[in-house]
């Protein structure tokens, strides 16, 4: 195991040359990934405009931030005098606007040809993984940013401390989460890189286990001379893993350079400490749920030590840290009921999901309404989401959302529900549940997904908190 003994310290305010650039255009702005950029440049003076699909409460407040938006594929709408136009894979290729800016020769990127400028000209902190990336990324922008440290912040969430995606700071310091969606995240150069998983999933882009996992290899090789990475310890294919200083992180298991012992259970969140050869903190306390959630605290911390801010600070950061919206995000929690909200849309990340739920709340009858995403990913892991689910009591399916692919003939949600043979199981439409919620009172609620089963949280989270 290579150890790193030294702290690392970046300098301090840096150039970019985006910062030359008068006005950026985006096609697809109000995507999670290319808002924050979108508000990168925003918040340097830069005019930002863009297109979207439809409008949500995440282009609202872009658009109260000062972007212009519109939601209509028309060029006669687009802004003519960009300098750069950035777009996001998800955009259909027969789109008008993008078409246009491509003919008439504007310089057009993708999102992540911008994070790779960031991350050659900042000292860049990356974390990428199958899942678990969110959370790790937030909880480390939260500590650099509630330490004084300062950085600035790309997430792949809505941090609930500071309700956004993205923070600016002068000093030459980001946080970036790197999607291993189409491969982007193999174009960032990180000075310090974790990886939290390596588990299959896009396998519409990438074809195959095997070949995801080459991707993440290929992610460590792009560390930055003297860089670190940080490891999840137990990954398969970890002897590929390599990089000049190489580090692990464990939720529990002593053998990874950092892990987390003492952990106590305490109203919905957890008290632990963390603990190095050569360093500790004690007294830690997590005020979010989830068991995962400490495992990630543990990556976090273990970076703010690289970074060398002092315990006392990283220990009021942890505890002042409220989450990320849709990442086990309680909107209920009473002694009747508690009603949880998560993203989470790959089988592990259910798994984990409910068995955190059902561990923090014991006794506590759950019922889990599940909206799968892509017909591709149900088609592949069918067998495994059947596993994940049959941990709840009742499970309600709602049909697949498709995002960007067309329906594949024979896979549908009761691909899943045949496979749960011992769990009570229902396929509803999103507008029938908080009728059949209304009717049958829930003791422990969670809804999850990555497509549009969050509509159902503002409805059901009124209709729980009465029951």
């Amino acid at each position: 195991m290579n150890k790193q003994k030294n702290k690392i310290h970046p300098g301090g305010k840096g150039y970019m040359k985006l910062d030359s650039l008068h006005r950026v255009y985006f096609v697809g702005i109000g995507g999670i990934g290319m808002s924050a950029i979108a508000r990168y440049f925003n918040q340097k003076g830069i005019k930002v405009s863009g297109y979207d699909r439809t409008e949500t409460a995440l282009t609202k407040q872009l658009s109260a931030e000062g972007m212009e938006i519109h939601y209509a594929d028309d060029v006669q709408l687009i802004d003519s005098k960009a300098d750069l136009v950035v777009y996001t894979p998800a955009i259909p290729a027969d789109h008008k606007e993008l078409n246009y800016y491509r003919e008439q020769g504007y310089e057009v990127v993708k999102r992540s040809d911008v994070l790779q400028e960031i991350t050659r000209n900042l000292f860049s902190i990356t974390v990428a993984g199958t899942h678990g990336k969110t959370t790790v990324s937030t909880m480390i922008a939260q500590i650099l940013r509630h330490s004084g440290y300062g950085c600035n912040a790309f997430l792949g969430g809505i941090s609930v401390n500071y309700e956004s995606n993205f923070w600016g700071d002068e000093r030459a310091v980001a946080v970036i989460e790197a999607d291993e969606y189409d491969r982007s995240f193999l174009k960032l150069s990180p000075d310090i890189a974790l990886l939290t998983s390596i588990d299959a999933d896009h396998l519409d882009i990438y074809g195959t286990k095997e070949s995801i996992e080459e991707a993440f290899i290929q992610y460590c090789h792009n560390i930055k001379p003297n860089g670190t990475l940080l490891v999840k310890y137990g990954l398969h294919r970890d002897e590929d893993l390599k990089a000049e200083n190489k580090l692990h992180y464990s939720l529990q298991n002593d053998m990874a350079d950092s892990y987390a012992t003492n952990i106590r259970m305490d109203n919905g969140g957890y008290e632990f400490d963390v603990m190095q050869q050569d360093w500790m903190i004690d007294n830690l306390k997590l005020n979010i749920g989830g068991m995962h959630n400490v495992e990630n605290a543990v990556a976090a911390i273990t970076v703010a030590h690289l970074l060398g801010i002092s315990n006392d600070k990283i220990r009021a950061a942890v505890a002042a840290f409220k989450g990320i919206k849709r990442r086990f995000e309680y909107l209920v929690k009473n002694e009747k009921a508690v009603y949880i909200d998560d993203y989470a849309h790959h089988p592990e990340e259910l798994k984990s999901l409910i068995n955190s739920a059902i561990t923090l709340f014991k006794g506590k009858r759950c019922t889990v309404i599940f909206q799968p995403h892509l017909f591709s990913r149900t088609r592949d892991f069918a067998d495994e989401f059947a596993d994940s689910l049959s941990l709840a009591d009742e499970v309600i399916l709602l049909p697949i959302y498709p995002a960007r692919e067309l329906p594949i003939p024979g896979i549908s949600s009761k691909t899943i529900a045949s496979k749960m043979k011992d769990t009570d199981v229902k396929i509803m439409e999103r507008d029938e549940v908080p009728r059949w919620i209304a009717e049958h009172p829930v003791e422990l609620l969670i809804t999850a997904g990555a497509g549009n089963v969050d509509l159902l949280r503002e409805p059901l989270q009124e209709i729980v908190s009465k029951q």
